[in-house]
């Protein structure tokens, strides 16, 4: 497994473990089908779904989609958890991912 396979799944794991917690806390339903949801695409790009080099794109691509996604969620919510980390864990996951896998 290569390092941006490795920073793939973890961060594919980060979101999907969120939406099990959101369901297993407080019985969100919508918390598990969105978790799921917006780690699919990485899930596919992960396994080469599209390609090599378009799998590279997506990916980083829908990483930073991700993180405009939660910065707007944690500053309209005003709390850490869980779009505040998550905003964070894009960052830093987008951030690595930029430096690898250069088409």
């Amino acid at each position: 497994m290569s390092s941006f396979d490795l920073v793939l799944a973890c961060y594919t794991g980060l979101l999907l473990a969120g939406g099990l917690v959101g369901f297993l806390k407080a019985g969100s339903r919508a918390s598990l089908i969105a978790s799921t949801l917006l780690a699919l695409p990485l899930a596919v790009a992960m396994l080469d779904g599209f390609g090599v080099v378009a799998s590279t794109k997506v990916a980083r691509i829908w990483m930073q989609v991700l993180l405009v996604l939660f910065t707007l969620r944690w500053y309209k919510k005003r709390r850490f958890l869980p779009f505040g980390l998550l905003a964070l864990a894009s960052l830093i996951a987008s951030g690595l991912l930029a430096g690898w896998a250069e088409d």
